[in-house]
């Protein structure tokens, strides 16, 4: 049940200690992971992973996503173009009605992800298709009722402008959250939940863990964006969402709170973020 192979060196880690509280990856693309969605998502299950939000990035995927949504009642779909598909021209206006029908079957609960991507994406062409589409897709969300899901790399400042230009949806989730303490807090003043991956269990990342302790406990999510940033101490090997326990850990630990209490912090913030019953 894959589109395609999105495989990383080595083999699976060993699944981890479940947690007591069951928590959400708010963030995964198992249709580029090349595995067995029922064994994925049983794997999930035994570690307390209750709940796997599959994202597309293209039409192709994000009609899977929506797709396997319908089919299992552990996933629930985002669906957009990913802005690095916008700069290549993807974001035609039938393309983005077509995303806008995605959006509004009842088995989809966000779009995304989309935003800005000044890392892969260069030139003022690109960056202008960007940003256009990132634009229209704020607006699918408005009229969809679904939940924002951002991409942004490199390119803090750019996006947050675009959001406060064109006013942001209710639910905003800044997926792999890759600000600074600074963009934690203006994130948090707009209401904005941020979703920590792998990266925040990373030992140079210093500056992402002061992120992630002045991210209030209310607007945090985590994910794994598998099949990437596969957490520490599993760094470069395969990820999947039944390696969510390991960054939970790590963020449980950054912030000194108990990790039940942070479990049941993070279930239902992804309650409140996608409006899961």
């Amino acid at each position: 049940m894959s589109r395609g192979s999105g495989a990383r060196e080595g083999q699976p880690p060993p699944p981890p200690e479940p947690l007591a509280v069951e928590v959400l990856d708010s963030h995964a693309h198992l249709d580029i992971m090349g595995v067995d969605v029922d064994q994925t998502l049983a794997a999930a299950k035994a570690v307390g992973i209750g709940t796997v939000v599959q994202v597309g990035i293209d039409l192709p995927s994000s009609r899977w996503s929506a797709d396997l949504a319908a089919r299992y009642d552990q996933v629930h779909a985002a669906v957009a173009l990913h802005p690095n598909e916008a700069g290549r021209g993807a974001a035609t206006d039938e393309a983005l009605r077509e995303i806008e029908s995605l959006a509004a079957l009842p088995q989809v609960v966000a779009v995304g992800e989309t935003g800005l991507d000044h890392y892969r994406t260069e030139g003022e062409e690109g960056r202008r298709r960007q940003e256009e589409s990132f634009r229209a897709h704020i607006a699918i969300a408005k009229r969809t009722g679904a939940a924002l899901v951002i991409h942004d790399r490199d390119a803090h400042d750019d996006v947050l402008r675009v959001l406060l230009e064109e006013g942001a949806p209710d639910r905003v989730v800044f997926h792999c959250f890759s600000g600074d303490a600074a963009m934690a807090r203006t994130c948090a003043a707009h209401g904005f939940f941020m979703s920590f991956a792998g990266p925040v269990t990373f030992k140079p990342n210093d500056v992402l863990r002061e992120a992630a302790q002045a991210a209030p406990v209310d607007l945090l999510l985590v994910e794994t964006d598998a099949p990437f940033l596969t957490p520490m101490p599993y760094r470069g090997r395969p990820n999947a969402p039944y390696l969510v326990p390991l960054t939970v850990r790590s963020l449980a630990e950054t912030k000194g709170l108990d990790l039940d209490e942070l479990c049941g912090a993070i279930a239902a913030n992804g309650g409140r973020a996608f409006r899961l019953r």
